[in-house]
């Protein structure tokens, strides 16, 4: 029996996904969380043998709590499902430790065969991922100035990108806003940008946004 994890703040989300495991022979869901603390706080007391995480979550995101599991649980696969687009952020988090990535408009037979793969302990990349990493290895050293971020100094170029406030993105990552102030400095310096104009410009020429 493979016993899975859901972590998604949208019950929809969850309550969908246990349904697909539910008329899956051979999966159980053994519990679901709506953030990535109380998810940590889970693990740490009880076991299963796949995470399906979601990116985009109140207090810590999915990419912070990969991180903390890869770290804490190294041998734990951790799917990642998300609204995203693969060419967002799949790469990024595949690099970070994740065992695949899922967009959330993927059929259900796909979520199952990842949830199978990756507890055999095998990755899942999907035809678009396998794609982006072979255009990642033939890729020269140097990096495109966003691939100098960190994971959260990315999360919030893309929210500057998408014309969020500093207000709105501390309110939607339960940062304050001079932290925010902080993290959008330091990412105009690392990218060699004058301000928010040129970043979106730039976010719109490289279609991460």
């Amino acid at each position: 029996m493979i016993r899975i994890l859901i972590v998604d703040d949208h019950d929809l989300v969850r309550h969908g996904l246990r349904r697909i495991f539910e008329k899956t022979q051979g999966m159980e869901v053994v519990a679901e969380q709506d953030n990535g603390i109380d998810a940590l706080h889970w693990l740490r007391r009880n076991d299963c043998d796949v995470v399906l995480l979601d990116i985009s979550m109140p207090g810590r995101n999915g990419i912070e709590v990969l991180k903390q599991i890869h770290e804490e649980k190294p041998k734990l696969p951790v799917l990642i499902l998300s609204n995203y687009t693969e060419d967002q952020y799949a790469v990024r988090l595949i690099k970070a430790g994740a065992a695949g990535y899922l967009t959330k408009g993927c059929a259900s037979p796909v979520v199952v065969e990842a949830v199978r793969e990756a507890a055999s302990g095998k990755k899942f990349f999907s035809p678009a991922v396998l794609e982006m990493l072979a255009n990642e290895l033939g890729r020269p050293e140097g990096k495109l100035p966003h691939e100098t971020l960190s994971n959260r100094e990315y999360q919030i170029f893309r929210l500057l990108a998408a014309a969020k406030t500093v207000t709105e993105i501390a309110d939607s990552l339960s940062l304050s806003g001079k932290t925010v102030s902080t993290y959008r400095a330091r990412i105009l310096e690392k990218m060699n940008l004058r301000n928010n104009a040129e970043l979106m410009q730039y976010a719109v020429g490289k279609r991460l946004v």
